[in-house]
């Protein structure tokens, strides 16, 4: 069974029992010596942050899928270190992601450094409500892919080969090494010291602004979430594939997802889990809540998830007819599965049990029911599939009975091009109060398109 580990920060004692909880997700997830040391000092700086600018808040760490699927049968397992807090809010949040930005009046390194030792990193931030962010580390530092001039981070942050960005200078070319160490960071906008020749002049030509709404970054990457790396175009669809006839097929979309899982009275396992799985154009997502919280709840959303990994292939109707027998021998388990076709860009949908769904379509917020029952104890006889339409402005979300039965869905217009899992993060975050208190684990998960700027 996966640990969460769910760790309350409200002094400095707390820092400790946070970077420790890195190392451990950093061992159960395989990280080496090096990328374990990265994560357990992003997960340092967002604890201290906490509590330098938010006089505390909650750190979330867990070891979970990548937010975007690359294809295959296995894809790895990263660290997401999640950061939530009540506080005043970051007025300038890519301000304040360039180092020596301070509002303290210490160093200033803290976001810049969790930006550039992460795969990934978000912030979403309202001055007056709180600060969420999320930062994944895997084995190895993942090469990013482009950056949109215009863009919220243009300007600012610019993305070095190896996936590392270099605050302050032209876009294309920088100093850090895969890992975040190395020579400093350039400030003319040229390549720094320390990038080797052969990666130099990815960018736009030195001295050359790069138009508004242009594209620029470490070629290469996939940028479809699930194609042959090499085969994405900016705004997450590839280009066409022709059939042999000259015919082209329809374009794939992007698509993202991740989730945030907080155990009941922080205990070391969670009843709760969400997976996504990929099948050639086919995305698959899930959540499970085991009967009851605690040990035994978990081991049934575990058995879940494992069965869901050997189901990539089945339609969501299917795959709760697998997992009804992959529970047999267990408590049970209320499930949702909902997948998404990217080529044809149509979702299907069907779930037992109390798992709650909701869909953003047309700007409004619409329920996808289940049916009554309990996966690995009493399934319906008949399993109907509810099917819509995909397109870029969806956002689906899976939740469990934690959430309070009358959330409200978020409705910042910033969050739909936020991670998927910050806005799992602000959901839960929002969703919860003293006049509300979580009576069971709580788990949300977010499948979102991949907006056009980002990677």
């Amino acid at each position: 069974m996966p640990r969460v580990w769910d760790v309350p920060v409200h002094d400095s004692t707390r820092v400790r029992d946070v970077r420790v909880a890195a190392e451990e997700a950093a061992a159960a997830a395989g990280l080496d010596d090096r990328r374990t040391a990265a994560a357990a000092l992003v997960a340092t700086e967002l604890a201290t942050n906490l509590l330098k600018h938010a006089e505390g808040g909650e750190v979330l760490i867990d070891v979970v899928a990548p937010s975007v699927l690359r294809g295959g049968p296995v894809d790895h397992r990263v660290v997401q270190i999640a950061a939530l807090d009540h506080g005043p809010g970051i007025r300038d949040v890519p301000a304040a992601m360039r180092d020596g930005v301070s509002a303290t009046g210490s160093l200033g390194a803290g976001l810049g450094t969790c930006l550039r030792l992460s795969d990934d990193f978000d912030v979403h931030s309202v001055p007056g409500r709180g600060t969420v962010a999320v930062a994944r580390v895997g084995r190895v530092p993942r090469r990013r892919g482009l950056v949109r001039a215009g863009s919220a981070l243009a300007g600012r942050i610019s993305w070095t080969h190896g996936g590392v960005p270099r605050a302050g200078g032209a876009p294309g070319a920088g100093s850090y090494d895969a890992a975040g160490h190395g020579g400093r960071p350039s400030s003319d906008g040229g390549p720094g010291a320390g990038a080797p020749a052969a990666h130099r002049g990815y960018g736009p030509a030195e001295g050359a602004a790069p138009a508004d709404g242009a594209w620029y970054g470490v070629p290469g990457g996939t940028q479809d979430g699930g194609g042959a790396s090499g085969q994405g175009a900016p705004g997450g669809s590839p280009a066409p594939h022709g059939d042999g006839r000259g015919a082209e097929r329809p374009s794939v979309c992007g698509v993202r997802a991740g989730g945030v899982n907080v155990p009941f009275a922080g205990a070391a396992y969670s009843g709760d889990a969400w997976a996504w799985v990929r099948d050639e154009d086919r995305v698959t997502l899930m959540m499970a809540d085991g009967l009851g919280h605690g040990p035994e709840a978990a081991r049934a959303s575990t058995a879940a998830v494992e069965a869901l990994h050997r189901s990539a292939h089945l339609t969501p109707a299917e795959s709760l007819r697998q997992l009804h027998s992959a529970l047999g021998g267990t408590r049970g388990a209320a499930v949702a599965v909902a997948q998404l076709d990217t080529r044809a860009r149509r979702l299907r949908f069907a779930g037992v049990g109390n798992i709650g769904a909701r869909l953003r379509q047309d700007g409004t917020w619409r329920s996808l029911l289940s049916r009554p029952g309990i996966v690995g104890v009493h399934r319906p006889t008949t399993l109907r599939e509810e099917e819509v339409a995909w397109a870029d402005d969806r956002m689906l979300i899976l939740h469990t009975d934690g959430l309070p039965s009358r959330w409200t869905p978020p409705s910042d217009p910033a969050l739909p091009a936020a991670d998927p899992a910050v806005t799992a993060a602000v959901t839960i975050r929002d969703a919860s109060s003293s006049a509300r208190p979580v009576r069971d684990d709580t788990a949300v998960a977010v499948l979102t398109p991949t907006p056009p700027d980002r990677p």
